[in-house]
């Protein structure tokens, strides 16, 4: 059966009290973000010891961690903070078994210098599709050292967002340490939201063979254009998003996506894969895991 986690950067605690809050509503698994009030856990700062202290005390709570978060901008157009983003995820790359997972998650990034959620023209252009590749191709081969499988997350404004660029950087790259973190709601744009099913069954028949870990979000149209949406909360930026242009991407059961197809493609080769939810505040995480737990009950999944 699919297995329903949550991500940890939701609870803002000391790294006890994450894992107990999370063990208390009934999780059995866990996406690590690497960050927690009583850990520095910065760039340079993550050692062994303190990795496997972070999966011990998940695993002492009956919480799995199935994935690890590395999510940055690997393409940013100013060199000496791409350099940083991509110091860091490699450090994540570096103790990611010593974390608890093999595999880490990030999105691709866009040459936009002011947000990583909006569009830039040189996204969608041969020369940012070859550049992101490379970068993407590099991470790989460095996490292939380590044991681990660099997984990426689409997302339309991003330079690897629709299902033909994800296909064509999956055959690129054809290795075994390259994955796909598979969000469905990351595809959907104005022009395909209206053909919900179509769309649903066109990314798991392309794009089923490449999955590792899903995720657990909505979509919908916006009545008028939201610009970047954040929500007020105290987590990093990549959780607190909530739409951009006319897109909004609230919490599960919020939105417009059909659960039901896609809980059913996704089970059909990952009938026990994990699933994640996200873009949420804590106060509403009972309700998005009732609405993902009734979904597989009737979907018997």
């Amino acid at each position: 059966m699919i297995q329903v986690g949550i991500f940890t950067g939701y609870f803002p605690y000391s790294l006890a009290e994450t894992a107990r809050k999370i063990r208390c509503l009934d999780f059995n698994t866990v996406q690590l973000d690497v960050s927690f009030k009583d850990m520095d856990l910065s760039t340079g700062s993550l050692d062994t010891p303190k990795a496997k202290k972070i999966r011990d005390t998940f695993r002492q709570h009956n919480l799995p961690i199935c994935c690890v978060s590395g999510y940055t901008n690997l393409v940013h157009p100013d060199p000496v903070v791409r350099q940083s983003n991509l110091t860091h995820l490699r450090q994540i790359i570096r103790h990611a078994n010593d974390l608890g997972s093999p595999y880490v998650i990030s999105e691709t990034g866009t040459f936009h210098k002011e947000s990583d959620w909006v569009h830039h023209p040189k996204n969608k252009t041969e020369a940012g599709y070859r550049e992101c590749r490379d970068v993407i191709g590099e991470l790989v081969y460095f996490a292939r050292q380590y044991g681990v499988t660099f997984c990426v997350e689409t997302y339309v404004n991003n330079v690897i967002g629709s299902v033909e660029e994800t296909l064509r950087l999956f055959a690129d790259i054809d290795h075994p340490n390259l994955g796909l973190l598979m969000d469905p709601t990351n595809y959907f744009e104005e022009h395909n939201i209206g053909a919900m099913d179509m769309t649903l069954n066109r990314i798991f028949d392309a794009l089923s063979g490449k999955i590792k870990i899903a995720h657990a979000k909505d979509v919908q149209l916006a009545e008028a254009p939201v610009g970047v949406a954040l929500a007020a909360i105290d987590t990093d930026e990549a959780h607190a998003l909530r739409g951009v242009g006319m897109i909004e991407l609230p919490a599960p059961g919020l939105g417009a996506l059909n659960y039901d197809l896609y809980l059913k493609r996704l089970a059909e080769k990952h009938p026990n894969i994990p699933i994640i939810i996200e873009h949420l505040e804590e106060p509403d995480v009972p309700r998005a895991k009732k609405f993902i737990d009734n979904r597989l009950l009737v979907n018997g999944l």
